[in-house]
């Protein structure tokens, strides 16, 4: 099952990032990973938080404009290589990853954890998992 993530758009100018972890603060709602994009004008947050439906509720009150995707989040082996291979799976599965970024790997972790935008949520998993890859569930999503 994959992971919710949410893809906020932002206004690119100073101090519009702040504006909105204040508002998650304010509420007690954790990122757990994030990435930030750019473009002249406007920018696209995407996080994960363990709350999805709350964060979102929260957002969209506060006039953000938020949609929720889901993602792939595999735990990448400390080993040189390590991305090479969870790549290499995607690949032969004929699965085409659209983003990525990383997160730490979590409480206790010895891991990264990498968060995949793919074409094939299910067909990833499948293989990622047949292949010994651990992975994220929405329900664990605390633990990072």
């Amino acid at each position: 099952m994959s992971v919710k993530q949410i893809s906020i758009f932002l206004e690119n100018k100073p101090g519009t990032l702040n504006e909105l972890t204040d508002i998650l603060a304010g509420n007690k709602l954790d990122i757990r990973a994030l990435s930030l994009s750019e473009t002249e004008g406007f920018g696209i947050l995407r996080i994960i938080v363990d709350d999805v439906v709350e964060t979102c509720s929260v957002l969209k009150d506060a006039g953000y404009v938020c949609k929720i995707t889901p993602v792939v989040i595999a735990m990448i082996p400390d080993e040189t290589g390590g991305l090479n291979k969870v790549l290499s799976i995607l690949k032969d599965a004929n699965v085409n990853v659209r983003y990525m970024y990383a997160s730490l790997g979590g409480k206790g972790l010895h891991r990264a954890l990498m968060i995949f935008k793919v074409d094939n949520e299910i067909l990833a998993e499948t293989s990622l998992r047949e292949a010994g890859i651990s992975l994220i569930e929405q329900t664990d999503v605390d633990t990072i």
